[in-house]
C-alpha cells in the first residue's frame, strides 16, 4: 500500500492544480490519472483574471503567458455567413472595448489570455512534479472506502493488469464530468446530463487572411438549413493564430451520436471557412453532450470533488477551468493548516459551502448564455421560418432600405451588444464573495451592487471578498496587494496608527503558528500607497486592519484602530474562529 497525505485523483484543470497547490506548500500528495498522458485536445482555453493571478501565485504565470494568446488579439467577436463570406456583426469582447478596458486594468495585476487545454495541464502537472507531487499515469480509480482516520482507494495499474491500494489522509476528486468519485460517495446533483449533442473537430488551415485583420477566439457563423434545428449555427474556434483551429458543430441529442469522419470533417471545414480551396488538415474529432448539472454539495467525510465532477456545462462563458482552477486553490491552503494541525478539520467544511453556490452560479449563467443566442436568431429571422431559403432571405433583408430592414438591424445590433453577459461578464468571473466558517463577518451587510453585478467588478474588504487590487510602492517598485498577500499565508494590512494589529499579528502567530505576515501602508513605511488607491477601496479607517487569507479573500477586518491591550485578544479571537479553535 502507497501511503501520502493527499491523494488527487485526475490531472485536468483541477486536479493539476490542486496536486500543484499542495506541492507548494509542502503537503505530500500523489496524484493519478487513468490516461498515458495529459489532455489530448484544447478542450478549456478561456483562462480569465482571477485565474491567472491564482497562476501568478503558485508561481506559474510567466510560463502560462509564454504559451497564451494574449487579451488583444482575444476580442473581436465576430458573426458571419463564413470567414470568408459575409460578415453579420461584431462585438468586442474580454474586456477589449475601449469602454471596458479600464475595468479590466484596475481589477487585476494580471491580463487574461487564451491557453489551450493541452498546454495549460503540462504547465500545472510539470510544476507540481518538480515540487514534489508523485504522479502516476495509466492508473485508474476503481473504487474508496473512508473511515475516521483516512481514505483508502482502490487503482488498477492499467499497464501491469493489477489492482493495488493507496492510503490517503484526505482525497480529492478531480476526475471528470463523469466523476466516479462523486458517484461512490453519493453526492446530491440538481439538473441533468445531455440536454444537446456537440462534436469538436481540431484542424490546422493558415485562415490569416480571413481572420488577421480581426483577432478572435471566437467566429460565429450561420448557415441555415445546415445542422440540427435548421439555423446552421457553427463556432470556429482560434487554438493558435491564426493556423490551429477548433469546429463546435451540433448533432439531434436524440439520436446515436454521428462518426465523425475526416472527410466529413474537412467538408464541414471547408463549408465554415467559406472556401473549398483552403488546405485543410484534421488533428482530431469527438462528440460530446451539453450538460446543466451541478452538485449542491461537494464534499463527504474526508473526500472533496471539484471541477467538472461537480460543475457540468457547456463551454459558454468559458467558466469551466477557471473555476476548476479556483475550486483547487481555495482548497489547498485549507488542508495544509488542516495536516499540520494548525486547525482543526472544521475548517475544512468552509470548502463546501464556499464552492458549492460557485458551482451553482456559473451552470446557471453558462446555459442561460446558450439561450441567449435567441435574440440574435430571431433578428436574423431564423425563428420565423423553419424554410432555410426563406431564413436566408431574411438574412438578406437586413441590407434593404425600409422601415422593417431597419428595425431588423436594430434588433441585431441589440442582441449582439446583450452577449456581454457571455463575454464581457467581469463580475462573474470576479465576484465571488464567501460566507462560511472561514469568514469572520464584521457586523457590516454586504455592500450592495452598484452596477450590473454579473458584467462589472466591484472592488470591497468586506469579509469574504476577494482583497481589492492596487498598486503600492515598496522599496522604489510597484507591487500590487494582492503580491503583498499571498503565498500560502495570511496577511494583515494596516496604516499609520495601527502598530497595535502589527504587535497583534507577531502573537498571535507565535501562539497558533500560523503565519500572519503585518505590513503598515504609509508614507515613511515599506508600503506606500502613492496613488492613493488604497485609501479609496480599503473601507476602513487608516488604524484599522484588514486580514487576507492565503487565498487573497478577507477573512476578518476591523473598521477602527485597537490598542495595544485590544488588538491581540480580537485578532487571536478572529483567528480561532477561523481554524476551527473558537
Amino acid at each position: 500500500m502507497i501511503e501520502t497525505d493527499v491523494l488527487v485523483v485526475g490531472s485536468g484543470p483541477a486536479g493539476g492544480t490542486a496536486a500543484l497547490a499542495l506541492s507548494t506548500l509542502g503537503v505530500k500528495n500523489v496524484l493519478i490519472t487513468r490516461y498515458g498522458w495529459l489532455a489530448d485536445s484544447p478542450r478549456a482555453h478561456i483562462t480569465n483574471q482571477r485565474t491567472m493571478e491564482v497562476l501568478r501565485d503558485l508561481g506559474v504565470e510567466a510560463e502560462v503567458i509564454a504559451k497564451g494568446t494574449p487579451q488583444a488579439l482575444m476580442g473581436n467577436n465576430v458573426f458571419c455567413t463564413s470567414l470568408a463570406g459575409e460578415e453579420l456583426g461584431r462585438l468586442l469582447t474580454w474586456g477589449t472595448h475601449p469602454a471596458r478596458k479600464a475595468d479590466y486594468t484596475l481589477a487585476s495585476p494580471s491580463s487574461m489570455c487564451d491557453v489551450p487545454q493541452t498546454l495549460m495541464e503540462p504547465i500545472l502537472v510539470g510544476n507540481a512534479a518538480a515540487r514534489g507531487t508523485r504522479v502516476r499515469f495509466d492508473t485508474e480509480y476503481l473504487s474508496l472506502t473512508q473511515d475516521e482516520h483516512g481514505v483508502t482507494a482502490t487503482v488498477s495499474d492499467r499497464l501491469r493488469g493489477d489492482t493495488y491500494q493507496i492510503r490517503a489522509k484526505y482525497l480529492v476528486g478531480a476526475d471528470g464530468g463523469r466523476s466516479k468519485v462523486a458517484d461512490d460517495i453519493g453526492l446530491p446533483f440538481e439538473g441533468k446530463l445531455g440536454v444537446a449533442g456537440s462534436m469538436n473537430i481540431v484542424f490546422e488551415a493558415d485562415l490569416s487572411r480571413f481572420v488577421a485583420h480581426r483577432p478572435s477566439v471566437l467566429y460565429w457563423v450561420m448557415q441555415p438549413g445546415s445542422d440540427v434545428g435548421g439555423i446552421g449555427m457553427g463556432l470556429v474556434r482560434m487554438v493558435r493564430p491564426w493556423n490551429q483551429w477548433l469546429i463546435v458543430w451540433g448533432y439531434d441529442i436524440n439520436q446515436p451520436a454521428p462518426k465523425v469522419t475526416d472527410a466529413m470533417a474537412t467538408d464541414l471545414a471547408h463549408k465554415l471557412i467559406g472556401d473549398p480551396s483552403v488546405p485543410v488538415k484534421i488533428i482530431s474529432s469527438s462528440v460530446w453532450t451539453v450538460n446543466d448539472l451541478y452538485a449542491r454539495s461537494n464534499t463527504k467525510g474526508r473526500v472533496f470533488c471539484m471541477g467538472d465532477a461537480v460543475h457540468r456545462h457547456p463551454p459558454s462563458n468559458g467558466l469551466g477551468s477557471n473555476t476548476s482552477i479556483q475550486d483547487a486553490y481555495n482548497l489547498a491552503w485549507k488542508l495544509a493548516l488542516v495536516l499540520q494541525g494548525k486547525a482543526k478539520p472544521s475548517l475544512l467544511a468552509s470548502y463546501d459551502a464556499e464552492r458549492s453556490p460557485i458551482a451553482k452560479q456559473i451552470v446557471t449563467r453558462a446555459n442561460k448564455s446558450i439561450g441567449e443566442f435567441g435574440p440574435i436568431f430571431e433578428a436574423l429571422g431564423l425563428l420565423s421560418t423553419t424554410d432555410p431559403v426563406a431564413m436566408k432571405q431574411n438574412m438578406e433583408g437586413l441590407k434593404s432600405n425600409s422601415p422593417g430592414a431597419a428595425e431588423q438591424r436594430e434588433k441585431l445590433r441589440a442582441a449582439i451588444a446583450f452577449k456581454s453577459y457571455e463575454f464581457n461578464a467581469h463580475g462573474v468571473e470576479m465576484n465571488q464573495r464567501y460566507v462560511s466558517n472561514a469568514v469572520v463577518p464584521d457586523g457590516t451587510p454586504e455592500p450592495e451592487w452598484r452596477r450590473d453585478r454579473e458584467l462589472y467588478y466591484q472592488a470591497t474588504t468586506w469579509p469574504g471578498a476577494r482583497l481589492p487590487h492596487v498598486w503600492l510602492e515598496r522599496a522604489g517598485q510597484q507591487v500590487s496587494t494582492l503580491d503583498v498577500a499571498g503565498h500560502g499565508r495570511f496577511t494583515l494590512l494596516t496604516g499609520i496608527g495601527g502598530e497595535a494589529w502589527v504587535e497583534a499579528a507577531k502573537a498571535v502567530s507565535a501562539s497558533t503558528g500560523v503565519t500572519i505576515e503585518a505590513h503598515v501602508i504609509g508614507p515613511g513605511r515599506e508600503l506606500r500607497d502613492v496613488f492613493g488607491d488604497w485609501a479609496a477601496v480599503r473601507e476602513i479607517d487608516e488604524a484599522g486592519c484588514v486580514l487576507v487569507r492565503p487565498d487573497h479573500h478577507v477573512a476578518f477586518r476591523s473598521l477602527k484602530a485597537a490598542t495595544a491591550s485590544t488588538a491581540t485578544p480580537t485578532l487571536a479571537a478572529a483567528m480561532a474562529t477561523l481554524l476551527g479553535a473558537a
